[in-house]
């Protein structure tokens, strides 16, 4: 459908818009949104389940508050699609995600409506509190929400958040816990065993929300109605509140999708101060039936037909790096009964799934805690199991403390498999797992591993699982070389030895991972004489292999999927200046910079190391 045919859409280019229709009005553009979203996405692939299910509750929030003087703090963005398009970003959603357009996520370089960037989830709690306390201080009079979604409520920063802004009564914040029952995954732990039993309560539900529709604003009926939820809660659930132990007043379960309930709650809750939450009960997906059955599938389902919901398939050969881990992992598991799994609530984002679906009792979904997801798994090591913790490259940033003082001190054999290492693409700065290789690179008794294909990746498991000390292997988002793995026979590497895959005379370069592969097209291409060499491990770095290159050529290229300052290529111009050698020598890979969204190709070439580049700079040395 063009957006010419949306009767009430493109009558809204600003929350001010919003305050302009009728209740009726505002359904109907709710649906028209919620058609323009999936729209977009089927074309230009987004985070779309999320999205789908916060329609109402976005229009609700900017028709109910004064943005952007009020501010609204998403946690992680996936559900913000709407918030976009809502705050003056329509046309521009076009380009969601794209290079040069906007990013799937909050930005505050991006829209003065975006209060606070959210890329990593759990933040929203902790910011929003922090914005409310200086709001306080000023003495202004400005509300500050926070919406937060149930798996995000997993991450201990949610708590810290809660914990020091229930001990300031004063401060005014308002929690809305967007409660889907689905993260990506499905959410697991007590938590969510917690807000599914206070959410499925009819009794309590039903009887608080006839009090709060009778008894209207007056503030001594509402403490009433805080009493009684209180009496309720405790007779029915058998323990208090979780959230007003804490000190937050709580309300709730009210329906996510109940447009006119939503905004008639929101301006009660405004007349209130303090800390509060607000617990609503949304569908992931709602409105699209293929999203509300497969809610983990249409997370983000790429591309795909708004009327038939048939996916649009990739017609590529060869595996995805997720899938080799996944099905390494489960072939370790089943030669040897120490090896577990552990993932921070991403079973399907980092192919444990395939584990779980044949062995569950050997993988451990820890909920979105990374921090944790690591000290866990140095506590099954320490008791003689053999983890595979797999969390995103970015998101193992949130565990560097876990990893230097619980693993590595420890020097446990935990085996940290960073999936999406490097550029990822479309989800932008957030996302890209660039600093890696130096943040690792400069703590001891941590091994660390950089596959340049889909076999390599098979054998450095095999490799880490013989090892006994901490080990990480850092391998890429997307599809492998198409090298033959599936039942290959495990091999065991020389840890801390590199391989030279094509012999030359005039130029070296170093490849990590898969720039390996990268150096060996432009090589080709090249008029010079040119050696590659795969580095493998990063650390410890196969010292005699670069020594002898230093001491056969005066003109060196290093090349690596991430940043450059203090990372491999810096490193090893160290070790050749400390063994007298001073070769020319050139570093490719990412400069001083956060690099926004676009698809990888694109990332590459704006960074100056894809093959291109590199085969230019070959010419020109």
């Amino acid at each position: 459908m063009a957006e010419a045919q949306y009767k009430y859409l493109d009558k809204v280019n600003s929350p001010d818009d919003l305050k302009r229709l009728t209740i009726g009005e505002l359904k109907c553009y709710c649906d028209e949104l919620r058609h323009y979203i999936l729209e977009c996405c089927s074309t230009n692939p987004g985070h779309l389940g999320s999205s789908l299910g916060a329609i109402e509750l976005t229009v609700a929030l900017h028709y109910v508050y004064d943005t952007p003087h009020d501010r609204i703090v998403w946690d992680v963005g996936h559900q913000a699609y709407a918030h976009k398009v809502i705050t003056g970003r329509r046309e521009a959603f076009l380009k969601n995600r794209m290079q040069g357009g906007i990013s799937g996520f909050p930005r505050m370089a991006e829209s003065e409506y975006d209060a606070f960037g959210a890329g990593h989830s759990s933040v929203s709690i902790s910011a929003a509190f922090g914005m409310a306390k200086a709001v306080e201080m000023n003495g202004g009079s400005e509300h500050v929400v926070a919406v937060i979604g149930d798996g995000a409520m997993t991450g201990g920063l949610a708590f810290e958040g809660m914990n020091n802004a229930g001990a300031s009564p004063k401060t005014n914040l308002l929690v809305v816990l967007n409660d889907n029952e689905m993260s990506i995954d499905k959410p697991t732990g007590a938590l969510d065993r917690y807000l599914v039993r206070m959410s499925t309560s009819k009794w309590y539900n039903g009887l608080k929300n006839t009090l709060w529709r009778g008894l209207g604003v007056i503030p001594p009926l509402h403490r009433f109605i805080r009493w009684a939820g209180g009496a309720i809660k405790r007779g029915l659930l058998q323990n208090s509140n979780l959230f007003e132990s804490l000190n937050f007043r709580y309300f709730g379960v009210i329906d996510g999708h109940d447009l006119a309930s939503l905004i008639r709650t929101l301006e009660s809750l405004k007349k209130i101060g303090g800390p509060k939450l607000l617990h609503i009960k949304t569908k992931k997906g709602k409105g699209y039936a293929a999203a509300e059955a497969d809610p983990a599938t249409w997370h983000a389902p790429g591309r795909f037909d708004v009327a038939t919901a048939e996916r649009k398939r990739s017609d590529y050969k060869a595996s995805r790096y997720q899938d080799v881990f996944g099905q390494t992992l489960l072939d370790l598991v089943r030669m040897d009964e120490r090896v577990v799994g552990i993932t921070p609530a991403m079973p399907s984002g980092c192919s444990m799934n395939i584990v779980m679906r044949e062995m569950p009792e050997r993988c451990f979904d820890v909920g979105i805690a990374e921090g944790h997801a690591v000290t866990f798994s140095a506590g099954l090591a320490a008791a003689g199991k053999r983890p595979f913790c797999n969390i995103y490259s970015t998101f193992m940033q949130r565990a560097y403390d876990n990893i230097i003082h619980d693993v590595a001190l420890q020097n446990l054999p935990v085996v940290m498999c960073l999936d999406r290492g490097g550029l990822v693409g479309e989800d932008g700065a957030t996302h890209h797992g660039v600093f890696d290789l130096a943040y690792l690179g400069c703590v001891p008794n941590i091994t660390i591993a950089a596959p340049r294909n889909e076999l390599v990746l098979r054998n450095m498991m095999y490799t880490a699982l013989q090892a006994n000390h901490p080990t990480a292997i850092r391998y890429p988002r997307g599809i492998g070389e198409g090298v033959e793995w599936q039942g290959a026979e495990f091999k065991k590497l020389d840890e801390g030895k590199g391989e030279m895959l094509r012999n030359g005379s005039d130029i070296a370069v170093i490849a990590v991972g898969t720039m390996a592969n990268v150096a060996m097209r432009a090589a080709e291409r090249s008029k010079r004489s040119v050696a590659v060499y795969d580095i493998r491990y990063v650390k410890p770095l196969d010292k005699e292999m670069i020594l002898k290159i230093g001491n056969k050529f005066t003109k060196i290229v290093t090349i690596e999927d991430g940043i450059i300052r203090g990372g491999v290529g810096e490193t090893i111009s160290a070790l050749l200046s400390t063994e007298g050698l001073h070769p020319t020598i050139k570093h490719l890979g990412i400069n001083d910079r956060f690099v926004e969204q676009g698809t990888p190709a694109q990332l590459y070439s704006e960074c100056g190391y894809d093959e291109a580049a590199l085969l230019s700079l070959l010419e020109k040395l």
